[in-house]
């Protein structure tokens, strides 16, 4: 769906993926950077997110040419997709909301972020949803929390 191969596909799966978060305020605006580093020490993908809902372009290792804006959001106001809105720890507050566009493999990833309680254990957490045409796709990334 997103033009991945199998093997790439295959290696990710296989791989431990670490997050390293920098969140900051610039001219009056949230910032998140992100760095993946898979196991072994493997540069992945860098995510910058400007919390503004403007586009902005990107070039990803992975999925190629794309285009996404990122704010802060109320569950509420989260397009009618039940499952980016269900499950989070804090259900009133405000997340995070990433909608990217490929410019080459005509998908979309909705995605909400935040944070549940999973026996007793708080995780940060990625609900997301990838269209493409009639066909759609489900993921919950979960991530160990060290902050």
């Amino acid at each position: 769906m997103q033009g991945v191969g199998w093997f790439l596909r295959k290696a990710i799966s296989l791989a431990t993926i670490t997050l390293s978060i920098t969140q900051y305020e610039k001219d009056g605006l949230t910032h998140i950077d992100i760095d993946q580093t898979a196991t072994g020490g493997i540069k992945g993908t860098t995510e910058n997110r400007t919390l503004d809902w403007v586009y902005r372009d990107h070039k990803d290792g992975i999925f190629g040419e794309l285009k996404g804006k990122s704010r802060w959001v109320k569950l509420d106001d989260v397009d009618d997709d039940t499952f980016l809105k269900t499950g989070w720890d804090d259900m009133d507050g405000e997340h995070v909301q990433s909608y990217v566009e490929s410019k080459d493999n005509g998908w979309t990833a909705d995605q909400v972020w935040g944070f549940e309680i999973m026996d007793g254990k708080r995780y940060y957490v990625r609900h997301v949803v990838v269209r493409k045409g009639d066909d759609w796709k489900q993921a919950r990334l979960v991530y160990d929390y060290h902050g």
